[in-house]
């Protein structure tokens, strides 16, 4: 069992290899506590969702019942850590106002439902900066967030933010490691603040994962950035398009150009021995959601 805070587990803390952290994004249908019991199903032992709909701006509050109820099966059940995703509408370095203010408040929604479900982490897409510079862009992302997240009681709990680099289309931030660690820099001394990587944004932004020499040059990358303890999160993910192609579009394990030996790698990589691996694949069939988190954990050596 992992260490404990506050009285429940806490999956912060670096895991044994007999530990690792395999699972992938759930479903809530009937309450955000019903994915700890999908979780278990399928066999995983840490999950990501969406706190609320990721189409619409308004959020209802977490119940206090269904608050205990995540939190004590979590406990039962050995689950975790558990991941949030934000709404895909936030865009926290928006030129245009109105969505930007928008998105400081739903994103502060955000961060109050994780804290609410006791959430160790919530990831977000630092959002796209077209009609102004990059450097706008990486300023307004920062304000943005420090505004989201000021006077929020975070403090003494395991919650961090996870910027997620992302597959760098133009505009879009976060599509190179030294973006995601200058947003991370500037964030440091404002809020909990790390790093969830995926491997289809990865790839398709044109780092190489795929042998072993691009590998080994990737992660230098990474570690002379923000540094490989910062990665939490493993977002794995196969990818339909090439690398370089910057298309996010996301494959089951093993079916895509990535392919399996690469998530094999990652997987049995002791310098993220601390991190959770959590798929994002498709879901073309109901049974696809333990295919891809078996596919995972067989690959575990």
């Amino acid at each position: 069992m992992p260490q404990e805070r506050d009285g429940r587990p806490d999956y912060t803390v670096r895991m044994a290899k007999a530990a690792k952290r395999i699972g992938i994004h759930l479903g809530t249908a009937g309450g955000a506590s019903n994915a700890v019991l999908r979780a278990v199903e399928i066999g995983a032992n840490t999950f990501q969702i969406f706190s609320a709909s990721p189409r619409m701006w308004r959020a209802p509050k977490i119940k206090p019942e269904e608050a205990a109820r995540m939190k004590d099966l979590r406990a039962a059940n050995d689950v975790g850590p558990l991941v949030i995703h934000t709404s895909y509408l936030v865009n926290v370095c928006s030129q245009n106002e109105e969505v930007r203010q928008k998105s400081i408040v739903a994103f502060r929604g955000e961060i109050q439902r994780a804290l609410d479900l006791g959430a160790e982490y919530l990831v977000l897409h630092p959002g796209s900066w077209k009609g102004l510079t990059r450097d706008e862009g990486l300023k307004l992302a920062g304000d943005s967030i420090e505004k989201s997240i000021d006077g929020l009681a975070w403090q003494g709990t395991p919650f961090t933010i996870l910027i997620e680099n992302t597959a760098g289309a133009e505009f879009s931030l976060g599509g190179s490691f030294e973006q995601v660690a200058e947003l991370v820099a500037r964030l440091r001394n404002h809020a909990p603040v790390a790093v969830c990587l995926d491997t289809c944004h990865t790839h398709v932004a044109g780092y190489d994962i795929v042998s072993a020499e691009g590998y080994e040059e990737t992660m230098k990358q990474a570690a002379s950035t923000f540094g490989l303890e910062a990665v939490r999160v493993w977002h794995c993910n196969d990818a339909k398009a090439a690398r370089g192609s910057k298309l996010d579009r996301h494959e089951h394990i093993g079916k895509g150009t990535i392919g399996l030996e690469a998530f094999r790698r990652l997987l049995n990589d002791a310098r993220f021995a601390h991190s959770a691996f959590i798929a994002e694949t498709p879901e073309d069939d109901p049974s696809d959601e333990e295919k891809n988190v078996n596919a995972l954990k067989s690959l575990v050596e």
